[in-house]
């Protein structure tokens, strides 16, 4: 719990500046920090560094100025990293990263979930589905797609904290019920 609030923290504010600074700051810097993400997830041995309190914080300042320098990272984005570090925070920067990611979502009105359904979906299915989809919830989608046969048919939509269960082996669940009530 404590983790997430200091994450949430750190990322209110380098989101906070990225408005000051505009649009393309805010996605510039939404696309750093899922690098760095993605970077440290990749390379154990560098988030092991990172997070290690024997190495000194000089030198994990350099290895992050190497770092952002390969990702052409802002002044702005270089300082935030670097108090990070003088602070003893890389441990979330991860973390950091997932809740920016959520913040620039949200300012953009885009929500991500998930589409599960039975068989694989063509791309053109997928389009027509996403589509479909936007016009009904008057929201830009984000969704990603994934298989499993257990539904039996339909779909099941999780967008956020929403789950939508239009699947074959929900509806036999709900008609077992009735049937077990005697309705």
């Amino acid at each position: 719990m404590i983790d997430t609030v200091v994450a949430r923290r750190y990322a209110n504010a380098i989101f906070a500046l990225g408005k000051k600074d505009g649009d393309d700051a805010l996605s510039s810097r939404g696309e750093c920090l899922a690098a760095l993400g993605e970077a440290l997830a990749a390379a154990p041995g560098l988030d092991m560094t990172l997070k290690s309190p024997v190495i000194g914080v000089e030198e994990k300042k350099a290895v992050l100025d190497k770092l952002l320098g390969k990702l052409k990272a802002d002044q702005t984005m270089r300082s935030f990293c670097f108090l990070l570090a003088d602070k003893e925070r890389l441990a979330f920067l991860r973390e950091i990263s997932a809740w920016y990611g959520k913040l620039l979502d949200e300012a953009k009105g885009i929500v991500r979930g998930e589409l599960v359904t039975a068989v694989k979906l063509s791309a053109d299915k997928k389009a027509k589905l996403k589509e479909s989809l936007e016009k009904k919830t008057g929201t830009a989608l984000e969704l990603t797609f994934a298989v499993d046969k257990d539904i039996l048919g339909g779909m099941v939509l999780k967008m956020g904290d929403r789950v939508l269960d239009a699947s074959l082996r929900a509806q036999l669940g709900i008609l077992r019920e009735t049937f077990k009530r005697g309705e």
